[in-house]
């Protein structure tokens, strides 16, 4: 049956005229990414919303990141939203995505206002250290697993090379699929062969990139340079890269400034997206 006559035989059934609408939404769902601040992320995919590495200390609350040459508190920004926002935020996501443990994307903060019985995903090593903190549905991600039509996978990833990398610790990404899109989160790190590997296995349509070129004065990057981004991009064209980790912590040294020269001189300012605190992206 044609659409017009669809339409024209549902308003003859007395049918209201927000009903055509409603129907086109639930046919073509809409996700979204909202970038908080620094790595934190509210993703909205099918079925379910998702709080991602949430860091949600008030400015200057926590102390510096050591040994990176500065001495600013962090986070170094206010959250773009206020105390009842950001309670809303919280209360109507499904699950919190943590990729690992680093005060920067799990924070007491954090620990503190979400709540002891909400749905907590996590690579296994970081599990015990959860669930001593309270929380009493704690679901290690080992390979993969589904929840509310959503297939959540975990990547692995380098944060860091040499013997930085190795104190740096065990960190994961997360790939999120339903029916329509794939939205891939690398968490911390650089880039690599565990993180080609997720971009040639699951060809995500979205990208999240921790971008920052977080650093010490001693050893290389800890979260992707200029250079590692470009390489994601070149690696996987078709992707949508999204960087964040930007402006928040005083050892990442790559700006939005910094990216956005580069991406704009590589002519991808249409691939490469660099949100501010706060924006909400539909993808």
């Amino acid at each position: 049956m044609k659409w017009k006559r669809f339409l024209q035989s549902l308003l003859v059934m007395g049918a209201s005229p927000a009903f055509p609408t409603k129907l086109f939404t639930a046919m073509k769902p809409n996700n979204r990414i909202q970038l908080l601040r620094h790595a934190t992320l509210v993703i909205q995919i099918g079925n379910g919303k998702i709080l991602v590495d949430p860091m949600l200390s008030a400015k200057n609350e926590m102390d510096p990141i050591p040994n990176c040459g500065n001495d600013i508190r962090i986070p170094m920004v206010d959250l773009p939203v206020h105390a009842e926002e950001l309670n809303k935020i919280i209360n109507d996501v499904d699950a919190v995505a943590i990729t690992h443990l680093h005060r920067d994307h799990w924070d007491t903060a954090a620990q503190n206002l979400i709540p002891k019985n909400k749905l907590i995903y996590c690579q296994p090593a970081d599990t015990a250290k959860i669930k001593e903190q309270g929380f009493l549905q704690v679901t290690p991600v080992d390979t993969t697993l589904n929840w509310k039509e959503i297939t959540i996978s975990r990547t692995q990833g380098q944060h860091g090379t040499g013997e930085i990398g190795q104190q740096m610790g065990e960190v994961s990404g997360f790939v999120f699929r339903d029916k329509n899109q794939t939205i891939y989160v690398a968490g911390d790190t650089i880039w690599c062969p565990e993180v080609e590997a997720a971009l040639q296995k699951y060809k995500p349509e979205i990208t999240i990139l921790n971008a920052g070129g977080a650093q010490f004065l001693t050893g290389g990057p800890i979260t992707m340079t200029s250079v590692d981004i470009l390489k994601v991009q070149e690696t996987l064209p078709h992707t949508k890269v999204i960087a964040v980790h930007m402006d928040t912590v005083n050892h990442c040294f790559v700006k939005r400034s910094n990216l956005k020269r580069v991406i704009f001189e590589q002519n991808l300012t249409a691939k490469v997206i660099i949100p501010e605190d706060g924006q909400l992206l539909s993808v």
